[in-house]
C-alpha cells in the first residue's frame, strides 16, 4: 500500500466560560519547549532493516519458521526484523477469492495472533530469541482500517466511518476509493477509537517486548492522533516508529523516526530503465533537503512486499543495475532495508494472497550484503540522517552518467563512485583536498589512492566503494 499526498487538517479548539466575575490577571508561565522530533533508540541510528513476509518466509509459514533463520539474519548483518501483520485476517469480502488466505492488511482482531503463524507464546519466543541475538523486532501495524468482520465492527460499530448511514471502504487522501474492498474505514473523529487504538498498540509492547512499529498508510490517519500516540507508546518503552508515507514532514515532529523513500525508489528505477540519469539524484536530494526537517531520514529499498508482488522482481525492475542501486541504498543518507529473499537473489514474484514459500537456494548475495552491513555499522559516515555525514558531491566530467560523492563524520569517511549507465564510462574525478589519501576498497583487495586528479574506467553499472577504516 502506498500514498501520493496527504493534506493535514487540524481540528479547532473551542472552550466556554461560566458567567462569573473576571479573575485577577495572571501571567502564564512560558510553555515548555517541545523537542524538534521524537526521541529515537540509539540502535536505530545505524540499523539495517529486514522485512519478513511470514507466510512466505519458510515452508511452514509461521513464527517457528522465522525463528529458525534468526542466526542467519544476524550473520547477514541485519539489525531489525520487521514482521508483516501478525493478526487474524478477515474472511468477509476476502481478496482475491474466498478460498485464498487473504491480505494480512485486513485485520480482524488487533489483540490476536493469526493461527497460521502460531500462538502468543510462539511470538514471545521469537522476540526473545531475536533479542538474545542482538536483533530488534518491529510489527506491521494497520491503523486506518480493519476487516469487515473485525471484532471492533461487532463490538464498536461507532468506531467506523459512515457515508449516508452506510459503512465504507477506505478512501485515499483525495477522498477517492482505494480499491481495498476487503476493509472498512475507521473514523478518527471518535475519541474512543483513538484511545482503543493506542491501547492496542501498547498491548504488544507490554506483552511481547517489541521494539517498534512500521505503520501502514500512516498519512491516512490524522497527524494529531500520532501526536497523542507517541508519548503514550514511549511511556511503555522507547520505540522506533516507521511511517509508510513520504509527503508529511510533520510526521517527524509528531511521532515517526523515519518515513518511506518512494521518490528515491522511483528515481532509481527510472535511471535503471534509461528514462532518467545520474543528475536526477541531485534534483531529488535538493528536494528532500528542502521539504523535510534537517534531521529527517527515510527508508530506502529496492524491493518490499508490494514491489515484489505487484511491480516485479529485482531483475524485472532493475536488471543489471540492481547491485549499483543496492550500494546507493546503503550509502545515501537514509536507512537501508532488505526484503526477504534478496540475499538469495529472489527471482520470482511471491503471491500476495496465497501460500507461496521462498525457495531458498545458496544465499548467493550474502557476502555482498554482509560487506555493506558491516560498513554501515562501523563507519559513522553512513549512519542515518544527522547521525551520519552529509553527502557531498565529487566533481566529475561525466555528471550525467557517473555519480560520485563522499560522506564524512567524526573522522570516518566513505567515497562512492557509480556508473549509472549501460555503457562503459571513463571519468575524471577532482576530489577536494580533504578527501585525498589512501582508502580500502570494500569490494576489492587493493588499496586505492585518491589523488587530486583521478581517471577511472567503469563498466556498465560498476561501482567503487572506498573507506578509510
Amino acid at each position: 500500500m502506498r500514498n501520493l499526498f496527504f493534506t493535514l487538517a487540524f481540528a479547532a479548539l473551542f472552550f466556554s466560560c461560566e458567567n462569573k466575575p473576571a479573575p485577577a490577571v495572571q501571567t502564564a508561565p512560558p510553555p515548555s519547549p517541545k523537542p524538534a522530533r521524537p526521541a529515537e533508540p540509539e540502535w536505530a541510528r545505524n540499523a539495517v532493516l529486514y522485512e519478513c513476509n511470514i507466510r512466505q518466509f519458510s515452508p511452514s509459514g509461521d513464527f517457528a519458521g522465522v525463528k529458525k533463520q534468526l542466526p542467519r539474519l544476524k550473520e547477514l548483518g541485519t539489525d531489525v526484523l520487521w514482521l508483516m501483520p501478525i493478526h487474524p485476517i478477515g474472511k468477509e469480502k476476502r481478496k482475491m477469492k474466498p478460498s485464498d488466505l487473504g491480505s494480512p492488511y485486513s485485520v480482524q482482531d488487533y489483540y490476536a495472533i493469526n493461527p497460521d503463524f502460531g500462538t502468543l507464546d510462539d511470538l514471545k519466543s521469537l522476540v526473545s530469541e531475536a533479542h538474545a541475538l542482538g536483533l530488534k523486532v518491529i510489527l506491521d501495524w494497520v491503523p486506518n482500517h480493519t476487516a469487515w468482520d473485525a471484532v471492533w465492527m461487532k463490538e464498536h460499530p461507532e468506531f467506523y466511518t459512515k457515508i449516508n448511514g452506510a459503512f465504507t471502504t477506505p478512501i485515499n487522501e483525495h477522498g477517492q476509493p482505494t480499491g481495498w474492498d476487503d476493509c472498512a474505514d475507521l473514523d478518527y473523529s471518535n475519541p474512543d477509537l483513538r484511545k482503543a487504538m493506542i491501547a492496542a498498540m501498547q498491548y504488544w509492547v507490554r506483552a511481547c517486548d517489541i521494539d517498534g512499529y512500521r505503520v501502514d498508510m500512516a498519512g491516512l490517519v490524522p497527524n494529531d492522533f500520532w501526536m497523542e500516540a507517541r508519548p503514550a507508546l514511549d511511556s511503555v518503552k522507547l520505540l522506533f516508529m516507521l511511517s509508510e508515507w513520504q509527503d508529511e514532514p510533520a510526521h517527524f515532529k509528531s511521532c515517526f523516526n523515519a518515513n518511506y523513500g518512494w521518490k528515491w525508489k522511483d528515481v532509481t528505477r527510472d535511471i535503471a530503465a534509461g528514462n532518467q540519469n545520474a543528475k536526477s539524484l541531485d534534483t531529488l536530494l535538493n528536494f528532500l533537503d528542502g521539504f523535510y526537517p534537517k534531521d529527517y531520514y527515510q527508508l530506502y529499498f529496492t524491493s518490499n512486499h508490494d514491489e515484489n508482488s505487484w511491480s516485479g522482481t529485482d531483475a524485472e525492475l532493475y536488471g543489471p543495475a540492481l547491485d549499483a542501486f543496492n550500494v546507493l541504498m546503503f550509502t545515501w543518507q537514509g536507512t537501508p532495508m532488505l526484503y526477504n529473499g534478496q540475499e538469495d537473489g529472489l527471482s520470482r514474484r511471491l503471491k500476495f494472497f496465497e501460500k507461496d514459500p521462498i525457495r531458498w537456494k545458496k544465499y548467493a548475495k550474502t557476502d555482498f550484503f554482509q560487506k555493506l552491513c558491516t560498513l554501515r555499522h562501523t563507519n559513522r559516515a553512513l549512519w542515518s540522517g544527522k547521525n551520519g555525514g552529509n553527502l557531498q558531491k565529487i566533481s566529475t566530467d561525466s555528471d550525467e552518467h557517473v555519480y560520485a560523492f563522499t560522506r564524512e563524520k567524526n573522522g570516518d569517511r566513505v567515497i562512492v563512485v557509480l556508473n549509472l549507465s549501460k555503457s562503459t564510462r571513463t571519468v575524471n574525478l577532482a576530489p577536494n583536498s580533504d578527501v585525498r589519501g589512501a582508502y580500502l576498497n570494500l569490494f576489492g583487495a587493493s588499496t586505492v589512492q585518491v589523488t587530486p586528479k583521478m581517471t577511472l574506467t567503469l563498466k556498465p553499472w560498476e561501482y567503487l566503494v572506498l573507506t578509510n577504516k
